[in-house]
């Protein structure tokens, strides 16, 4: 979800139900297995060696997928249980945090194609009433602002006692089952001040992505989370994502999920069950690798919105998410080393750090997830499936 979801790491630590042992907070690295189908000599060797390091810097476990033309390949590293030294699946489904971004902003730009909303319409318009008090005014706010995250709008997640309530070990423990509202996380919000005036900066604010899902339910009658289903998870078939509401179990197969909240030399904790309802639509999905892979591609690809809307989704403002990393509507725009240009989002919420990256033509994608969010580099994952030498042996 969240933060200005990690680049190389998460630091939005989590929280757990079940304390590990230092012995096993610190696994000796042990990979898993790579496979293949199609891939006719293309390699992805350095691909794997950054998931591997991913274990080696600490996480529990790593699961990779690519997807390109010569076809579909995995890898894993790690454990996925702590305590019975399961591994890592290529099949696990695990939360998605912010990814849940994209897909928000693909339902707001089709309702836009339809013609029943406009980027340019404010949020008072939908949702009179909503943003204000304390200098903030949903008049001034366009839609368009709330997905490129130039509204202003204060981030909820950054609201002191928010984060004490469900990001430190004793909040995490007593609240983690609590049911959160959409209205809810609004009224964090709503008590600070706006950033800064609508369209003047940039700032990632989960609370954008809130409010946006309150704009789809309010345009359509329906809920996001049934907007998405129809719009993008049916047709696109992804059996292993979903919208969980305040589902606090993830389905199988899944790993296990581990943090360390701010403390990354400290104990590791087990927080798989969760109520995703604090993270709403900023960050609530559940998906797989393979699953990541076919939506951002089906979006880049132009399968789920016309040029014009894609087009808009793909323009860009500067961001503070690093140098080389610019958002567009719920969509990152990433400048590798290597030159490459790749497109996708990240994602970061208690014990889930996760990464999802597709080429122009949406013909290449990759998505990697870590079960720990203190440590590991999705990004190097990234980095090395577009940079890292196509002729290496798979």
């Amino acid at each position: 979800m969240l933060g200005e979801d990690m680049r190389a790491r998460t630091t939005l630590v989590g929280a757990a139900a079940l304390l590990v042992s230092a012995a096993l907070a610190a696994p000796a690295f042990a990979a898993g297995g790579s496979t293949g189908e199609g891939l006719a000599g293309g390699g992805h060797a350095a691909t794997r060696k950054a998931v591997e390091a991913a274990v080696t810097a600490g996480v529990p476990g790593a699961t990779a997928t690519a997807r390109d033309t010569h076809g579909t390949w995995s890898t894993t590293a790690g454990v996925g249980d702590l305590r019975t030294g399961e591994p890592r699946s290529a099949a696990d489904r695990y939360r998605v945090a912010s990814i849940t971004k994209t897909f928000v902003a693909t339902v707001l730009l089709q309702l836009e194609a339809e013609g029943r909303l406009s980027l340019d319409d404010t949020v008072a318009k939908w949702l009179p009433g909503l943003v204000h008090g304390n200098g903030n005014d949903g008049s001034r706010i366009t839609v368009r602002q709330l997905l490129n995250h130039t509204s202003g709008i204060h981030d909820y997640l950054a609201d002191p006692d928010f984060r004490r309530t469900y990001f430190t070990p004793d909040g995490f423990y007593a609240h983690r089952r609590d049911t959160v509202t959409a209205q809810d996380l609004v009224a964090i919000a709503m008590r600070h001040q706006p950033d800064f005036a609508p369209g003047t900066s940039w700032n990632y604010s989960n609370t954008n992505y809130v409010v946006a899902g309150m704009v789809i339910e309010k345009v359509t009658g329906h809920s996001y989370a049934t907007e998405i289903e129809h719009r993008v998870i049916r047709p696109l078939r992804l059996t292993a994502t979903s919208v969980p509401g305040t589902r606090t179990a993830l389905p199988w197969p899944s790993s296990r999920a581990y943090s360390k909240f701010a403390n990354p030399g400290g104990p590791t904790y087990d927080v798989t069950e969760l109520n995703p309802s604090i993270a709403s639509s900023a960050g609530e999905m559940i998906s797989d690798s393979a699953d990541l892979d076919r939506f951002y591609g089906a979006l880049l690809g132009g399968e789920l919105l016309p040029p014009r809307q894609l087009k808009e989704m793909k323009t860009t403002v500067a961001s503070r998410i690093a140098p080389n990393v610019r958002y567009g509507l719920g969509l990152m725009d990433t400048r590798l080393t290597c030159g490459v240009h790749v497109w996708g989002h990240t994602g970061g919420i208690h014990g889930s750090a996760s990464e999802a990256a597709t080429s122009e033509d949406g013909r290449h994608s990759v998505a990697v997830n870590l079960n720990g969010d203190w440590t590991g580099d999705t990004g190097a994952v990234t980095e090395a499936e577009f940079c890292g030498g196509r002729g290496d042996v798979p």
